[in-house]
């Protein structure tokens, strides 16, 4: 049991919030969850609310774990959002990877109302929330922020306050551009190695101790080269929603962009192919259909 004594609603309950609710619900926090299908909110363990007024009216924190912000804005905006029903003391709990700025504009329209709003967005992909083994980026005021900690370490096990609110959602988008880096240059080279007569195995061992080693070589590579993908991630499309905000949100005001548009372009074009709703790692296949075919497994 967290003994925070505090019931949370979750807003969203597909392939990363659907496990945390049910990591939080395993840990004896009490949840409740909301979707337009019920039965996709009980596929997880928790108990269905009607409606995200009815939702808020029931909870002491709001979970959002949205596909976007434009999203996240008409769930807590809306007519019948969360700040409809909204009281004060409570706590929404972005976990989304969201835009900054709308983040911020959310806070401060939640703060009229005397509610908390914290972002804190996760990393280390579905196969990591189920154990609690998360990677938590906090933005937030520090009461509010050190309030949910309970929440944070039944998710995670690294927990990183970055600064105000907004703070997580920049570091999550900084995070998702590397990490759309790292996937893309390594099927890129696996494909490439693979076309050229190497033994993909042999190559994935040389770069695991060598220069080109990441976050890829080391955690989805050794699966994919065996027909494993490792469903349960997010999705080509949302992948390239997150690179397209580090374009267009940070690089370019910055004046750092310089990697992202031949990243950009290998998502797209595996959109392009068929594999926008499927999970991110299938940009290997899409770079393999490219060059005519070239897949890294024997499995079907």
């Amino acid at each position: 049991m967290t003994g925070s004594g505090r019931r949370v609603g979750l807003i969203g309950v597909g392939n990363m919030g659907g496990r945390i609710g049910r990591r939080l619900h395993e840990t004896g926090v009490e949840i409740v969850g909301h979707h337009p299908d019920p039965e996709k909110v009980r596929r997880w363990g928790l108990e269905p609310v009607d409606s995200v007024r009815a939702l808020t009216a029931c909870v002491d924190v709001v979970l959002l774990c949205l596909p976007d912000s434009p999203v996240v804005e008409a769930v807590v905006t809306g007519e019948d959002g969360v700040l409809a029903a909204a009281r004060e003391g409570q706590v929404i709990v972005d976990a989304t990877s969201a835009l900054p700025q709308s983040t911020r504009a959310l806070a401060a329209a939640a703060a009229e109302r005397g509610v908390g709003y914290v972002d804190a967005p996760v990393s280390g992909g579905a196969r990591s929330a189920p154990e609690g083994r998360l990677t938590v980026m906090v933005g937030g005021e520090p009461d509010t922020v050190a309030g949910l900690r309970w929440l944070f370490d039944a998710i995670a096990s690294s927990v990183h306050v970055m600064g105000p609110v907004g703070s997580g959602h920049l570091t999550k988008i900084l995070n998702n551009f590397l990490n759309a880096v790292s996937l893309a240059a390594t099927s890129e080279v696996m494909v490439a190695g693979r076309a050229a007569g190497l033994d993909v195995h042999a190559l994935l061992q040389v770069l695991s101790v060598s220069s080109g080693r990441n976050y890829a070589v080391e955690t989805r590579f050794p699966s994919i080269i065996e027909g494993d993908y490792l469903e349960g991630g997010i999705t080509v499309d949302l992948m390239i929603k997150d690179v397209v905000s580090y374009l267009d949100q940070i690089a370019r005001q910055h004046g750092v962009s310089l990697a992202g548009s031949g990243v950009l372009s290998a998502f797209r074009m595996a959109s392009a192919l068929g594999y926008g709703d499927q999970i991110n790692n299938r940009v290997v296949d899409a770079l393999g259909d490219a060059a005519g075919g070239v897949r890294l497994h024997t499995r079907p």
